[in-house]
Order: C-alpha cells, then sequence, then structure tokens
C-alpha cells in the first residue's frame, strides 16, 4: 500500500508498579489526543518491572485472547478515536516468564498482528532475560490506518537488520515502544539510532518512550531521510506529528536504497 496522510501519537508515560495506577494514567494522558489516527505507547507501559517480582508480572499478564483491563482500555482508546492503536503488554509465556509484546490493535477492535520482542535487554548490567522470555519471530509490517506499519521494541532499535527486514516487507514506518534506561549518553544515543534507522531504510521511525526517574522520556519521530520532526521532552505528555507521503516519496526517490541493495551478496544476512 501507499502511505495515506496520517497522524502519529506517542503517548509518554510514567509506569507504576501497580498496573491499575498505570492504567489511570494512560486515560489521562489518552484524554490529549486530538487528530491521531495512529497511538503508540511506550514499551513496560502496563507496569514498570524493574523491581517487580517475575510472579507479579505473570499475575498481571494479559493476552489478546483473554484481554483484562489493560488492552480494553486499549481497544476503548482505537474505537474512541477511530484510530489503530499500538498497545504494549506483558503476556504469559509457557516457561514461567513473561513476553515483552505489543499489538496493533484496530479501531473495529480487531487485532492486525501480535510481536514478541525478540532481542532482550541483557545489557548495561540489566538483565531483562530474567523475566522476559523472548519471542521467535519478526513482526510482519501490517496495514493499519493508512499505513505499512512495522513494530520493534526498545532495545531492538540496536539491531538494524529488523528495520531492514521490515523496510524489505513494504513498511513505511516503523514504532519502537520503548523504556530506554537512562544513563550518560543515552538520550543521545536513542535519537542516533532512530534517525540510523529511518535515514538507513527510508521510512519514518516513530519511538514512544517511557519517562519517569528511571527513563529517558524524549519520544520522538523521524522522516525517512534521519530528520526528527517531534519530541515529547523528558517528562509525560503527549505529542502528536503527520505522517507526511511527500516526505517518504521524495526519500525514496533521491535515496533508493531498497531498490540499490545488493541482496545477492553471500553474507548479508538479509534476504528478500
Amino acid at each position: 500500500m501507499a502511505l495515506r496522510e496520517a497522524v502519529i501519537g506517542l503517548i509518554q508515560l510514567e509506569a507504576s508498579p501497580s498496573k491499575s495506577v498505570s492504567l489511570e494514567r494512560l486515560r489521562g494522558l489518552a484524554g490529549r489526543v486530538r487528530e491521531a489516527t495512529i497511538i503508540a505507547m511506550p514499551e513496560y507501559a502496563m507496569l514498570d518491572p524493574t523491581d517487580t517480582p517475575l510472579e507479579r508480572l505473570r499475575s498481571e499478564a494479559e493476552s489478546v485472547e483473554e484481554p483484562g483491563p489493560w488492552l480494553r482500555e486499549a481497544e476503548r482508546l482505537a474505537s474512541e478515536h477511530s484510530a489503530c492503536v499500538v498497545a504494549t503488554f506483558f503476556e504469559p509465556a509457557p516457561d514461567g516468564r513473561v513476553y515483552n509484546s505489543a499489538a496493533v490493535i484496530r479501531p473495529s477492535g480487531g487485532v492486525a498482528g501480535v510481536y514478541r520482542k525478540t532481542h532482550l535487554f541483557d545489557a548495561y548490567g540489566y538483565r531483562e532475560s530474567a523475566k522476559i522470555a523472548p519471542g521467535e519471530s519478526v513482526f510482519e509490517p501490517v496495514d493499519a490506518c493508512g499505513v505499512r506499519l512495522g513494530l520493534a521494541i526498545c532495545f531492538e532499535i540496536r539491531v538494524p537488520e529488523l528495520a531492514r527486514a521490515q523496510a524489505l516487507a513494504g513498511a513505511e514506518l516503523i514504532v519502537y515502544p520503548a523504556a530506554w534506561y537512562s544513563g550518560p549518553l543515552k538520550e543521545e544515543t536513542l535519537h542516533t539510532l532512530a534517525r540510523a534507522r529511518a535515514h538507513e531504510n527510508t521510512v519514518y521511525v516513530a519511538v514512544a518512550a517511557l519517562a519517569g526517574p528511571r527513563f529517558t522520556g524524549r519520544s520522538t519521530l523521524v522522516d525517512p531521510l534521519g530528520v526528527q520532526v517531534a519530541e515529547a521532552g523528558p517528562w509525560p505528555g503527549y505529542v502528536e506529528a503527520p505522517l507526511e507521503p511527500w516526505r517518504l516519496e521524495r526519500a525514496r526517490s533521491v535515496l533508493p536504497i531498497l531498490q540499490l541493495l545488493r541482496l545477492d551478496l553471500p553474507g548479508l544476512g538479509v534476504r528478500r
């Protein structure tokens, strides 16, 4: 499909250790939605797992087959605003851990696609895999409210192969729900990587980032030539920005990288 005029809304939530508190914060920020046709929430929006025992994560986890209050609220948000919602949540995994998941929910309430984070944040002294089980497949881009939408989660913005595979599969926008832990150079790193993934694939990149004492915030939208066109700042908040077809068309005209790729060469690691 070809990108139609669309508006993305990025919810920059400060998550709580309590799902019910996070839910109230989500509702408050969702009240600022005006024109968005795609609404994205951050990774860990349901609750901050940093100091949360695994047993608690399991008890609060939901699934698209058996939605609880969190996913029902995402469905309500999609219906109320006639928008597609990228909803993040914890989902029970068979091995006793949980999946770090995201679902694309259509205005009708149907689920366009579900992604389980495949590359876990076992870095900078943090071990996400202690509580999170990895997914086993790359997200297949879906048609979502006028946009061919791709999806990866937080740490995976450091994995260019995921973005490349989805761009080759037709993605026009890649959404990264993120809980980007704060620290030296972390904000600069997040924005550098977002601009790189956008430019090298000529796609829009949207980062919906978690706010709060542990996290950077700084949600952003980057256009297909790597130009930052919106940012939410460091605090809880909400930002909307247009996805403009002319930017995508212009970028792919002057920089036809997806056509110039020599995927016949051995060792590239990406195939059509």
